[in-house]
């Protein structure tokens, strides 16, 4: 049984189709890259997946059950912009999430509970290359270390599935390689399903495994909202296929007529 099974998905906002019977079935500690031009349904369907958004029709499935409707423990997210708490330092913001699953009401845990939260904590900054920075705060940290922070904030409770929306998009390029190294690394430990939607093709052939390739396939040039987007490619990426890639970047842009 594959861990995710979406089935002839249909999202609409109102009488606005979004997204149009999308199919996928993907498997535990894949690498998904989502590419597609802007506005072609990339957000709603991170969306749709981190939980904030449900189904018009059709569904969705993790280990063969409905899939959860609110963002549980089971899915970490990192953002473009850093979703890190400004007023706590690097230690706090990664132990905020067992803290919060430990004491819900209070989030301070004590004893040999917050020891060993510490404990975690602490080796997910070392993992990520921070464990020099744990008690500076965020705005004392460059960009590349307040994104490896919200990685190791989004994966001290371990998750099944990382989902990360344009992750690296504001770094700088030197910077950005070395993140992708990191993720690769993490990726490769602890085997987590990745989904990471991202504007650079470069990018999501570099990290993934698996491309899909949102696009509104079907055009209608009097009404431009009549018809909503769907995975136009899934390429499989095991060996980086350069002509898998000419492909794409020849075809991404390319319509079905309106009578096919």
């Amino acid at each position: 049984m594959s861990q995710i099974e979406i089935k002839k998905l249909w999202k609409h906002y109102g009488q606005k189709p979004v997204l149009e019977n999308l199919s996928l079935k993907v498997e535990k500690g894949e690498f998904v890259s989502i590419v597609g031009a802007s506005g072609c349904g990339k957000t709603t369907f991170f969306r749709m997946l981190l939980g904030e958004e449900q189904p018009t029709r059709g569904e969705m499935l993790l280990d063969g059950k409905t899939w959860p409707q609110e963002p549980d423990a089971d899915r970490g997210v990192v953002f473009q912009k850093y979703s890190v708490f400004p007023h706590m330092t690097a230690l706090a913001n990664v132990r905020a999430a067992l803290d919060f699953a430990g004491a819900p009401l209070t989030a301070r845990l004590f004893g040999s509970a917050r020891k060993e939260a510490n404990e975690k904590a602490l080796a997910m900054l070392e993992a990520v290359g921070l464990a020099g920075a744990r008690d500076k705060y965020p705005h004392e940290l460059s960009g590349g270390m307040q994104q490896r922070l919200a990685i190791a904030q989004s994966l001290v409770r371990h998750p099944g599935i990382l989902l990360l929306d344009e992750p690296f998009g504001a770094l700088d390029p030197g910077i950005r390689a070395d993140m992708h190294e990191l993720m690769q690394k993490l990726w490769e430990e602890h085997k987590f399903t990745v989904f990471m939607v991202t504007h650079d093709l470069k990018e999501g052939f570099t990290l993934g495994t698996r491309m899909l390739v949102f696009d509104r396939v079907r055009v209608d040039p009097q009404a431009p909202d009549a018809y909503g987007a769907t995975i136009s490619y899934d390429l499989r990426l095991k060996n980086k296929d350069v002509l898998a890639l000419a492909e794409l970047r020849e075809g991404l842009h390319t319509k079905v007529p309106l009578s096919a």
